[in-house]
């Protein structure tokens, strides 16, 4: 090697290969060129695995966050897998003191997101109503039905959703997850004897003696086979019945079932005992153990008053003339529901101008016919040909044809002549079976001496008190 001198720049230098020198010097530096190639190749296949790999985890998140028809959806963030919580994660019974509990009603319209907006993000607010999806749905909330926010330290650890007055919606939050489960909602049950005398109506009566409307209707309902408490209710007739009250937190929360009950109507006494069948039914029977259930509901309405009774003779309010009325007008608000007193066919279906308007025809076991007039409009697949089944909601009042108001006009044909719908003979249904007769007289012996008030209630239950 020799330096030389450069005119701009000074000294520089020069390589002076010996003889055969410049060939074992290109060798050497073409092996060194090799060996950086050799590296920079093994790097990037390093590189080149670890981009492969993130783009398909990339590729696998994007596919989860798609729902089932394949429309994309905000990515939520990672949650751990979700078993089933305790009672004590989801709703504690008695919440630590360091836990805050806000009960609220859902308002009208209200949605699952206006409710939670304020603690959690939307996200959270999707991902959540994904997981209650397969237990409840969230978009079925309903304004009027309470809930529940479990709160520390203004975080949300948990919430409840009371479905119906049977079961609620439980969600816990633990550790990033959800846990979500749907269970019966825990009463304090107790049995009460409420008993009264009627002087203006049923309602009246069940109010004097300190309970609510639905105890009524409830009591109604039972003995709807024998007795019409729209027309054959009197001032004088008397009820007992021992009935379950249910109560949340100490609160009264609403009515159980009617255990046991006696009604005398005009001298006449009917008797209803729940008993629980061997195949998870439970149907009322009378003491002998027959079937209080009959083939024909005694009234096609609930509640109202009869305006004209069944008369072969009645001045027509519009005509102006006798005609006979060979049926009952129950006088009812418009749109009251009207059902079919008995299983059967619907035979025709139709108007008549000048006379009962909108009508249904239903035909019935036994040769029995029914006819409901001056409907507003009938129910939602009435067409003829269908069946319906006794107490189905067939039509709605109304006051179609020659009608002065809205009401029911309502008859029924035997053997094709008109028959008093007041005075049609109905069959009771199957009795109790008899392989589990003995069971059902031993329940109701202690029941049936209540109510014929030869012995006290039992001592878990008391008499009826205000739960206003």
């Amino acid at each position: 090697m020799s330096m030389r001198k450069n005119r701009r720049y000074g000294m520089r230098f020069t390589m002076n290969f010996p003889a055969g020198g410049k060939l074992i010097y290109l060798q050497a530096a073409l092996a060194a060129f090799a060996v950086v190639l050799g590296v920079v190749f093994l790097i990037n296949n390093v590189f080149l695995d670890n981009t492969r790999a993130s783009i398909e985890s990339a590729d696998s998140s994007s596919e989860a966050s798609l729902d089932p028809e394949g429309m994309a959806k905000e990515q939520a963030p990672d949650r751990k897998p979700v078993k089933a919580a305790s009672d004590s994660e989801v709703s504690p019974d008695k919440p630590a003191k360091d836990i805050r509990v806000v009960e609220k009603q859902v308002q009208k319209g209200q949605t699952v997101s206006d409710l939670l907006a304020e603690y959690l993000s939307t996200s959270d607010i999707h991902y959540l109503a994904r997981e209650c999806r397969e237990v409840f749905p969230l978009h079925k909330i309903r304004s009027g039905n309470s809930y529940r926010f479990y709160l520390k330290e203004g975080a949300l650890t948990g919430l409840e959703y009371d479905i119906d007055e049977e079961e609620k919606l439980c969600v816990g939050f633990e550790q990033g997850a959800y846990a979500v489960k749907k269970e019966k909602i825990a009463y304090e049950v107790s049995r009460h004897l409420v008993e009264g005398t009627i002087s203006t109506s049923l309602f009246g009566a069940v109010k004097a003696a300190g309970e609510r409307d639905q105890l009524a209707l409830e009591l109604a309902d039972i003995f709807a086979w024998d007795i019409d408490f729209i027309f054959d209710i009197r001032e004088g007739d008397s009820f007992r019945f021992i009935v379950e009250k249910r109560y949340r937190d100490k609160e009264f929360a609403g009515y159980g079932d009617i255990l046991a009950a006696r009604f005398i109507n005009q001298g006449h006494v009917f008797q209803a005992f729940l008993f629980f069948l061997e195949n998870g039914r439970q149907e009322y029977f009378n003491a002998k153990g027959q079937a209080v259930r009959k083939s024909f509901l005694k009234a096609p309405l609930n509640f109202s008053r009869i305006s004209s009774g069944y008369s072969l003779k009645r001045m027509h309010p519009i005509l102006k003339r006798v005609r006979p009325h060979q049926g009952i007008d129950y006088a009812a608000p418009r749109g009251t529901p009207v059902k079919t007193i008995g299983d059967g066919k619907i035979v025709a279906r139709g108007y008549q101008r000048n006379g009962g308007g909108r009508y249904l025809k239903i035909r019935h076991p036994n040769s029995y016919q029914t006819t409901y007039m001056h409907l507003s409009r009938f129910a939602g697949g009435m067409t003829v040909g269908r069946r319906v089944t006794q107490g189905q909601v067939i039509a709605y009042v109304g006051s179609s044809g020659l009608s002065t108001g809205p009401h029911l006009d309502f008859r029924v044909k035997k053997h094709g002549q008109y028959v008093n719908p007041l005075k049609v003979e109905s069959t009771p249904t199957a009795p109790v079976p008899k392989g589990q007769r003995d069971r059902f007289f031993l329940e109701i012996k202690p029941l049936l001496a209540v109510l014929e008030g030869f012995r006290p209630l039992y001592a878990d239950a008391e008499q009826s008190q205000d739960t206003d």
